[in-house]
């Protein structure tokens, strides 16, 4: 009778060896704490910046792609918070272990690379939001005109944002493996930034966007990091089924990229082991 508890506690046992890399991502953070004040103060300028933007365009009309004044700069101000959130440096950190050859200790560590490197992003995202995110939000929740969601948008937000961490996390972790076959990802991560702020909704909405570029951005998995969260927390959705369409593409694509991080992580593992780490 009690045979099924035994998997429930070697699970919490596999949890609990994740732990310290909780710890040690929240004694990172100590040492980039100016890092913190840099964030603050570029989200708030580019939220205020396309705020402001989008003023002069309301200026001559009442609506873009349905959005109102209120709603699009709801939009912009939570794209940048959530930017925050996904800013967790799992591809800088995982790239500098590369490069330093620290990452051949990790074989000899009874857990996951990958998996480790989650636990260890989370309290920089956790701190990215609450810290600088939070802020920003209420400073312009002061000084612009926000829509409020509703109580059912809230609900979709909650696992729209846990896909979109997952998602984020997983781009990250890809771009920092490129390390195995590049002495230098800058490059990359450049890349990468650049095309998520455009691609994934962070900078304009897709609704916004022209048709093609929209088109291109709806094939690709960015949109689930900041476009899909927003329009089911802000009501752009028509019923029911359509929001549980966009949850489940954005789970799709958290699966799909998460078992690609572990494919390429197992590859990067032979060509260390047979290069001799």
């Amino acid at each position: 009778m009690t045979a099924p508890a035994v998997p429930a506690r070697r699970t919490g046992a596999g949890l609990r060896r994740y732990l310290p890399y909780v710890t040690s991502g929240l004694q990172g953070l100590l040492q980039y704490r100016i890092t913190f004040l840099v964030s603050g103060i570029t989200a708030a300028v580019t939220a205020g910046l396309l705020a402001y933007l989008w003023r002069e365009v309301f200026a001559a009309r009442d609506t873009v792609a349905g959005f109102d004044l209120a709603g699009i700069t709801t939009y912009v101000v939570l794209a940048q918070v959530l930017a925050l959130l996904q800013n967790n440096r799992v591809d800088e950190g995982v790239s500098a272990e590369i490069s330093r050859g620290d990452i051949a200790a990790v074989l000899i560590r009874p857990v996951s690379y990958p998996v480790s490197k989650f636990f260890a992003s989370l309290p920089v995202s956790v701190a990215n939001a609450v810290v600088v995110g939070v802020p920003v939000l209420g400073l312009y929740a002061l000084l612009l005109p926000l829509a409020a969601p509703t109580w059912s948008g809230l609900a979709l937000f909650g696992p729209a944002l846990v896909g979109s961490v997952l998602i984020a996390y997983a781009v990250n972790m890809l771009v920092g493996l490129a390390g195995f076959v590049s002495t230098n990802v800058w490059g990359l991560r450049t890349i990468k930034d650049s095309a998520v702020a455009l691609l994934a909704g962070q900078l304009v909405p897709l609704a916004v966007m022209p048709e093609p570029m929209a088109a291109v951005a709806r094939l690709l998995p960015f949109h689930g990091m900041v476009d899909s969260p927003l329009r089911l927390l802000l009501g752009r959705y028509s019923g029911a089924g359509e929001a549980a369409g966009i949850l489940a593409v954005q789970l799709g694509w958290a699966v799909a990229l998460l078992l690609v991080v572990a494919v390429v992580w197992r590859l990067a593992i032979r060509r260390l082991e047979v290069q001799g780490g």
